[in-house]
């Protein structure tokens, strides 16, 4: 059964902006990759990999709050926790050149960061 998110929290609203922020710097990372492959420098993909592991954190927060203090729902806080994680194995994978793994795990991270923000924003 999914809950309301209790009225004038402003949990609902803060995990709008940071699902739009997580899902842009996402979806930046998928763009300096394609850059990447093209023979451009690593270096804004490097340095947007920590972005979306600091946004993916707080994502992850927000969510909770939604759902703990807020009475929300409780699969974002897990959906969040799952983009969070899989974001530190895409790190890992990156760094270590396995591109067979790494391609596909990022897609599978920006289309679980767009369903969030989707839900966030039809509610």
């Amino acid at each position: 059964m999914v809950t309301q998110v209790a009225k004038g929290s402003g949990y609902v609203t803060a995990f709008k902006a940071v699902a739009t922020l997580n899902t842009l710097s996402v979806l930046v990372q998928a763009v300096t990759a394609g850059q990447l492959m093209s023979g451009a420098g690593a270096g804004l993909h490097g340095v947007g990999a920590g972005a979306v592991h600091v946004l993916g954190l707080v994502q992850l927060i927000v969510a909770v709050l939604m759902w703990r203090p807020g009475r929300g729902a409780g699969w974002p806080a897990l959906v969040s926790l799952a983009v969070l994680l899989l974001g530190f194995v895409q790190s890992a994978l990156g760094g270590s050149g396995v591109v067979t793994v790494h391609v596909p795990l990022g897609m599978s991270i920006f289309g679980l960061s767009v369903w969030l923000l989707v839900w966030a924003w039809r509610r």
